[in-house]
């Protein structure tokens, strides 16, 4: 099976030509001593338990029976993905939502999918998760997934190259943000000369984007809508992410 390795256009062994976009951080990285790194991850680790930076794992128990708490993962060596490539995914990807919306519309408003034969209806009325009460139903911009999360990987092509595939898209309130924004913000504690050498797109400014899109779902004709966030408690696997995303939009 072959696999793709975001930092090496061959092995260790073959050589370890570096990949162009990572050819400055690997000479930073091979001037850095191991102590060095230990040291940062160690640091890491002490900051993520001191905040309470963790998920719940249901299916792994602790002596109480509950589900034991792990600290997000943090890599010391970062993904890095060139711009001309991002735009290209982001572009992709905003397509692909936009898609799913209107797939999302379509099963309650007239199901030309069915009626077309591309999709059997067994499949759309007989989705455990199809809402009967929402036929017909108009969405505040015929929006009906308002977050989206779709899992990408990176495989290689007959020439090495990388390609990207979704692997899912995550539409139920995906959860997650959150650790990307604390792995950001360890990174820069951690390494800021990094970022003073690279131009790295910034991240956070995300929940004041959240904040504009749960504001833009209000019914029509609401000038000041209340935004919420809901969360079944302190024992759930993302209450974290509830409690740090309503602190940075400034919501109860």
């Amino acid at each position: 099976m072959r696999t793709f390795d975001e930092m090496y256009l061959n092995s260790p062994a073959e050589g370890a030509a570096v990949r162009d976009h990572y050819r400055d951080y690997a000479q930073w990285l091979g001037k850095q001593s191991q102590d060095y790194l230990r040291a940062r991850s160690a640091e890491a680790e002490i900051v993520f338990r001191r905040v309470g930076i963790t998920f719940a794992v249901y299916g792994d128990k602790d002596e109480s029976g509950a589900g034991t708490e792990r600290l997000i993962p943090f890599d010391l060596i970062p993904r890095i993905i060139p711009a001309h490539e991002w735009v290209s995914m982001q572009a992709g990807l905003a397509q692909r939502v936009k898609a799913l919306n209107c797939f999302i519309r379509d099963a309650y408003h007239g199901q030309d999918m069915v009626r077309a034969g591309l999709i059997p209806t067994e499949l759309v009325r007989g989705n455990s998760q199809y809402r009967p009460e929402m036929e017909g139903i108009q969405v505040p911009n015929d929006v009906y997934a308002n977050i989206a999360g779709i899992d990408i990987v990176r495989a290689p092509d007959e020439q090495g190259n990388g390609i990207y595939y979704v692997l899912e898209d995550n539409l139920r309130v995906p959860s997650g943000v959150s650790y990307m924004l604390e792995n950001r913000r360890m990174t820069m504690r951690l390494f800021p000369e990094l970022f003073g050498k690279h131009a790295v797109a910034p991240v956070a400014h995300y929940p004041d984007m959240l904040l504009d899109t749960l504001r833009a779902s209000a019914p029509s004709g609401v000038l000041e809508p209340t935004v919420v966030v809901l969360t079944p408690g302190m024992y759930n696997s993302a209450y974290f992410e509830h409690a740090f995303l309503a602190q940075q939009m400034g919501v109860e």
